[in-house]
């Protein structure tokens, strides 16, 4: 198995669904992104705007008010990736030192062809605010695959030079939705292009594991884990994720992922790590 990339998260936002306010400053944004370069990330992730369910957009200034001094200072250490749908923060933050454009809208190949940097096509459905209001598929596999591979003939076509894919786990999808695009990951590495794939911490997570622990279902039953008690179920996904031949995870827990996929990667008798 040859491991994935690992993407290091930075919020530099109020509201995102697992750490807001934690990184709002650019300091602690900043000092946040060099330990997860100590940690092992490969990339750094960006974001001055939550999209998590039900978010309020952010205005377009404000959101690169955020994010530049944050990517000024980290891409001398590491390559930054910016995580946004405006075209003119995508602008900013490679002027500003970002070599990839994570884009949640799948909508800016005509900024990353025109800026040279590689872009990242996630699949979305709806926006932020609306995208869990009972999303339906008739089979979410093939139609995220098939958008996907759309987008990325559109982004060739536009002259963008580095392209991936991301299947958007938890982006307008039901847990079903999430555990059918997990089931087959192949489907989308099998496309040939290098794959994305972000599990960290989110809500269907919460969702399986207080089902595990035999909490939802209940009549008392508190619902989903809360963010911070997560980690088992983010780490076995990734390490699922891996196991696909993905060619990046995006995580919170940097230095969890890296042990966990380095492991995986030691105990695997097709590795060159593994005992002889």
């Amino acid at each position: 198995m040859t491991r994935p990339l690992v993407m290091g998260v930075v919020n530099v936002t109020p509201d995102s669904f697992s750490d807001g306010g934690r990184y709002l400053d650019p300091d602690a944004a900043v000092a946040r992104g060099l330990a997860l370069v100590a940690e092992g990330a490969d990339v750094v992730d960006v974001g001055g705007e939550s999209t998590r369910p039900g978010a309020e957009p952010v205005d377009p200034d404000e959101e690169a008010r955020r994010v530049v001094p944050v990517v000024d200072a980290l891409h001398r250490h590491v390559r930054v990736s910016v995580d946004t749908r405006r075209g003119s923060v995508a602008r900013a933050a490679v002027a500003a030192g970002a070599t990839l454009v994570n884009d949640v809208s799948a909508s800016l190949y005509d900024v990353a062809a025109d800026l040279g940097v590689g872009w990242v096509a996630m699949h979305m459905r709806g926006e932020p605010g609306t995208m869990q209001d009972d999303p339906r598929y008739d089979d979410v596999v093939a139609e995220v695959t098939g958008f996907l591979v759309e987008r990325v003939a559109a982004a060739r076509a536009a002259g963008v030079p580095e392209v991936w894919i991301d299947p958007g786990i938890g982006f307008g999808k039901t847990i079903d939705h999430n555990l059918a695009l997990l089931a087959h990951l192949d489907r989308l590495v099998s496309t040939g292009l290098p794959v994305l794939v972000g599990t960290s911490r989110k809500r269907f997570l919460g969702d399986l594991l207080a089902r595990a622990d035999g909490q939802i279902g209940a009549a008392d039953g508190p619902g989903p884990v809360p963010v911070d008690d997560r980690l088992e179920g983010s780490l076995a996904t990734v390490v699922w994720a891996a196991r696909a031949g993905v060619t990046m995870v995006r995580v919170h827990d940097v230095a969890a992922t890296v042990a966990a996929l380095g492991r995986v990667d030691a105990d695997d008798p097709r590795s060159p790590a593994a005992p002889g």
